[in-house]
């Protein structure tokens, strides 16, 4: 998969924010904009990054493998990162990732059939006081019940997402609305 001339425009603008001794600094900068583009980090766009920074294949694979956000295969078109620590389990979680996995018909790992949904469970998000949560691609889900967790699915199904849960109480309240 070739890259396309906006990657390359882009990666220009990450790394002129960079000193040229510093350019490594852009790594993740400049992962997330590929991932972003290309859906995945494909090996020819791990290698292409080498290139444009200077950096080692194996400092790329590293950054790459270490962070989950951070994806080395194909995933589906919504990715569900469902909280599986003890908080959220004593609320209900444990039960309710049985349900989105019986309602998706996948387990953590596994893409739907149809390419829409990729389950992950994680440790935590950060969100404990709000379980259980989940989070899809960038939005935040929490106090989750059955019936949210069936509203945020089919809506995404339909194409018609179920607003997130904003503003969220994990990047801030900066509008000073209630929570």
């Amino acid at each position: 998969m070739p890259i396309s001339e906006s990657l390359k425009k882009k990666a220009e603008e990450i790394v002129f924010r960079y000193p040229e001794d510093k350019r490594a600094s852009a790594l993740i900068p400049l992962l997330f904009e590929v991932q972003r583009e290309l859906g995945w980090i494909t090996p020819e766009a791990e290698e292409w990054v080498v290139e444009t920074l200077g950096v080692t294949p194996v400092r790329v694979r590293e950054v790459i493998t270490f962070y989950s956000m951070m994806r080395a295969e194909p995933h589906g078109k919504f990715i569900i990162q469902f909280c599986e620590n003890i908080s959220c389990c004593l609320t209900g979680g444990e039960e309710l990732q049985h349900h989105l996995e019986h309602k998706l018909g996948i387990h953590p790992g596994e893409t739907t059939k149809d390419g829409l949904f990729t389950l992950k469970c994680v440790e935590c998000l950060g969100g404990c006081s709000w379980g259980p949560m989940m989070l899809v691609n960038e939005d935040q889900y929490f106090q989750l019940t059955k019936e949210r967790v069936d509203q945020v699915i089919d809506g995404l199904r339909s194409g018609t997402p179920v607003k997130a849960d904003h503003p969220t109480p994990l990047l801030g309240n900066v509008a000073g609305e209630k929570v």
